[in-house]
């Protein structure tokens, strides 16, 4: 019995004097190094666009303390319009990819005019993304995975994020893909 007893008291000792895995991700995203989002934005060759004007009575972000609500963006083209099609029906995996990195540019470039740098971006909290897809595509996360790695690719550490990747039957206007996004900012 005595035995039972100091092995439940050091197992508890020992639970309770490693640190919390909250507070080494709270470490690593305090400790990690400035980054100059200019000049990688720059060297990932994004150009940021005069973000759209929404359609209907809403905004594409609001701001509530020191965090930054988007509404959902599209994959906005350089040239004009959208990317459109149904994922694993008239699009490629590879086309509903560069859907999504289309609508982090989207979403970046809303983020930038809401607070001026994204410098001061201190997370990506959450992201929701959405795949127009058939009934039978199953890989809406590999779609999602593109704008991830822009988004790790950006901010570095702070890029990454808690995150849905649901298929849809149909988007707006048939996008392929939506997405939506909370940041945290500097206040």
């Amino acid at each position: 019995m005595k035995k039972y007893s100091l092995l439940f008291l050091l197992s508890i000792a020992l639970v309770s004097c490693s640190p919390k895995k909250e507070d080494s991700a709270k470490q690593e995203t305090a400790a990690a190094p400035a980054v100059d989002i200019e000049a990688r934005l720059k060297e990932l060759n994004i150009q940021l666009v005069e973000p759209s004007v929404p359609t209907a009575n809403f905004v594409k972000t609001v701001r509530v303390g020191n965090l930054v609500y988007t509404s959902g963006h599209g994959p906005d083209k350089p040239e004009g319009g959208t990317l459109q099609g149904v994922v694993g029906g008239d699009l490629t995996i590879e086309q509903g990819q560069e859907a999504a990195r289309l609508t982090g540019i989207a979403l970046l470039s809303s983020l930038k005019k809401e607070i001026g740098d994204l410098s001061k971006v201190k997370r990506v909290v959450k992201v929701l993304g959405m795949v127009q897809s058939t009934p039978e595509f199953k890989d809406q996360p590999k779609v999602m995975n593109a704008f991830s790695d822009m988004m790790v690719a950006v901010f570095g550490e702070k890029g990454k994020h808690a995150r849905s990747a649901v298929g849809m039957v149909a988007l707006p206007g048939n996008i392929a893909v939506e997405i939506e996004m909370i940041v945290e900012v500097e206040e």
